[in-house]
């Protein structure tokens, strides 16, 4: 998976004001047989996203016309609870949100999104509600801000995630960052 920098980003958003979406919702279990990261983007919110004949529920949301290709998802609280799975981030981030902004996440779910390059925003009610009102806002993440068109709402981050995002590095570019070192003392262990 290509690891994109995020600064300045603008994007479309998708209101799914539901709190405690659990993990087995944001991707049900009967999908976990692929056995990459990708691929999951289609079963995303199976249960709602689709009718008993598979056709798309024209009452879900993301299905809506206003909000296809949608990269900023507002949710409410507790996101992501349940299952440690994963699969919920990979699903998320394959379907194409970028961006989650919540009122509070299972802590799994949350390190399991800055892992996978989905920046996790904790927001309070009235600022989502707000957000939501609007076909597009912009995260300026060197300045912790969520914006509209007429109100900017600031929010925290860890200034570890904050680097990864802002730099578009994953566990493996930051390991990758001491080769020199990590080379150095793999010539000097003895086997």
């Amino acid at each position: 998976m290509e690891i994109k920098p995020i600064t300045t980003y603008t994007g479309k958003v998708v209101p799914l004001f539901h709190d405690n979406i659990d993990t087995d919702q944001i991707i049900p279990k009967v999908h976990l047989k692929r056995i990459s990261k990708t691929g999951f983007g289609p079963f995303a919110f199976d249960e709602w996203r689709y009718l008993e004949d598979g056709s798309e529920n024209p009452d879900f949301n993301p299905n809506k016309p206003q909000y296809r290709d949608a990269s900023i998802l507002i949710t409410g609280d507790n996101f992501g609870c349940g299952s440690s799975r994963e699969h919920a981030a990979w699903a998320l981030k394959d379907y194409g949100f970028n961006i989650i902004i919540a009122g509070s996440y299972s802590d799994i779910f949350y390190m399991n999104c800055t892992k996978n390059a989905l920046l996790p925003i904790v927001l309070d009610e009235a600022a989502r509600h707000h957000l939501a009102q609007y076909e597009e806002i912009t995260i300026d993440l060197p300045e912790q801000t969520v914006s509209s068109k007429d109100q900017t709402f600031s929010f925290d981050i860890d200034p570890t995630w904050k680097h990864k995002f802002v730099n578009g590095l994953d566990d493996i570019a930051i390991t990758l960052q001491y080769e020199k070192e990590i080379e150095a003392y793999e010539k000097n262990i003895k086997v």
